[in-house]
């Protein structure tokens, strides 16, 4: 069993950065593949990136111009998604979640975190 918390959400203007966070509480947490996804209202979830559990792939469909970054820090059990120049469009519940397949669909994850709120104003 693994347990996921997100934390870093807020308020930010256009063209701000928040750095996410994901602390994962469980047995042998640097084994799992580590996504986050998230969510506008009135919209699906959307996959934003993934990382392997030793950190050296990561796994991004580019929707974000290279504005995101995934990383871990398997001695913390955090995984954390840096997001530079944000955009009003960005404004989501971002979710991370684990599982053991390298992928960008929901179903190919177990666990997942309750969601942090990012909100980028115009």
């Amino acid at each position: 069993q693994v347990q996921l918390v997100e934390s870093g959400g807020g308020l930010v203007q256009t063209g701000g950065s928040l750095r996410l966070s994901c602390a994962a509480f469980g047995r042998t947490t640097s084994s799992y593949i580590v996504g986050w996804f998230r969510q506008a209202p009135g919209k699906g979830r959307e996959f934003v990136q993934a990382i392997s559990g030793n950190g050296l792939n990561t796994l991004s469909t580019g929707s974000e111009e290279g504005r995101f970054t995934i990383s871990r820090d398997n001695a913390k059990n955090t995984v954390y998604l840096k997001m530079n120049s944000l955009k009003p469009e960005d404004t989501a519940v971002y979710y991370c979640a684990a599982g053991s397949v390298f992928a960008t669909t929901e179903s190919s994850y177990d666990y997942w975190g309750q969601g942090t709120q990012v909100t980028v104003s115009s």
